[in-house]
């Protein structure tokens, strides 16, 4: 059996030496959606009556939250294992997730005959944690967070032997995710702004190499500002990791920003924004409200994002990817919590005193 012992990494992630970080191009994409087309029904592109009212915008909703694992990343988990060494479909998988990924590598694990092993943190999303087992994988919980899973997942990966499923830095997943850019295009080729939610920035990235390019159009990503990571990595121009990333959107949760996705998001990224966990709870809310769908916190950020920026969007056609709707019932609660909203405003009540009176010390 072949020892694959870790190599240098650009960013503070394991790198294991079958992982190739050369950019996807959009060849590979297309070679991608064969498989994708084989395996999964194309997503629903719906316009939004509700949010093209609110943006003065023709808004549409890219529903990737209909997927069968609730949540865009499959179509990069099978993408991966249609193309994976044969020297690894007995000894498996290995992956660390706060859930989305996890049931990705799982599903497709399944898919293929691959065993799957995923680590979770010590406090997950447990309606994740089941749909992971559902699918066949063996779930262990690590840690606080996401990275505390991941730093014990690659550890694993070079010990045993499984391969190490980087939730990033895999050209096959970010090809495998892009294709639902694809599916955009041969709806609606005349997009003019793409708002996507950023965890590890996968999704984006598959944007920026089907969407942008081909449509030109501009693509936006969202983050929690208590998990901004990436967004800092986009900002500034470094892979230096954050202290924390508690944000209650657990999806957009991870302290290290990765070096594929950052590297193709720095070329290709119209904008990289932040929204406050408030934002995306009420954007999960307005969601049920108008719409009748039920996202997570991450799936929601891209609304919350457009939302954000309404007054830059009128005029234009707009696409809202919704990238998952696992939510569980502890969230939802949150999300629908109108005590939470009357809090927030005094909140903001408080601080438009506080600012008044600052100005008026100013004046005197």
């Amino acid at each position: 059996m072949t020892a694959y012992e870790p190599v240098d990494s650009p960013d503070e992630t394991t790198v294991f030496p079958y992982h190739d970080l050369t950019p996807p191009t959009l060849a590979d994409v297309f070679s991608a959606q064969r498989v994708i087309d084989r395996h999964l029904p194309k997503t629903p592109l719906v316009r939004s009556e509700f949010l093209s009212g609110e943006l003065d915008a023709d808004v549409y909703l890219k529903r990737d939250d209909t997927l069968p694992t609730g949540a865009f990343k499959v179509r990069g988990g099978l993408n991966l294992c249609s193309q994976l060494d044969p020297e690894f479909s007995d000894r498996g998988l290995i992956a660390a997730s706060t859930g989305n990924h996890g049931q990705s590598i799982a599903y497709a694990g399944r898919t293929f005959g691959i065993p799957v092993v995923i680590a979770v943190p010590g406090e997950p999303n447990e309606d994740k944690v089941e749909a992971i087992e559902r699918f066949g994988a063996e779930v262990h919980r690590v840690g606080r967070d996401y990275d505390d899973a991941r730093e014990w997942a690659e550890k694993q990966a070079s010990e045993h032997g499984y391969r190490y499923v980087h939730s990033a830095n895999e050209p096959l997943l970010i090809a495998g995710v892009a294709t639902a850019g694809l599916e955009v295009l041969d709806e609606l080729p005349d997009v003019d702004t793409v708002f996507c939610p950023i965890g590890g920035g996968s999704s984006a990235s598959g944007y920026c190499l089907t969407v942008g390019e081909v449509a030109d159009a501009d693509v936006v990503g969202v983050q929690s500002s208590n998990a901004d990571a990436m967004y800092r990595a986009w900002k500034e121009g470094h892979l230096d990791p954050q202290p924390t990333a508690d944000t209650l959107a657990e999806g957009l949760q991870s302290r290290v920003p990765f070096a594929l996705t950052s590297e193709i998001l720095g070329e290709k990224l119209t904008e990289m924004m932040t929204v406050s966990d408030e934002a995306i709870r009420k954007a999960v809310r307005t969601i049920v409200e108008r719409e009748h769908i039920l996202l997570e916190g991450a799936g929601a950020a891209s609304v919350a994002g457009a939302l954000d920026r309404a007054d830059e969007l009128a005029g234009k056609t707009v696409v809202l990817q919704l990238s998952g709707r696992n939510l569980s019932n502890e969230k939802l609660r949150w999300a629908l919590d109108t005590e939470a909203d009357a809090d927030t405003d005094a909140d903001a009540d408080t601080d438009t005193d506080t600012d008044a009176n600052a100005r008026k010390l100013d004046d005197e």
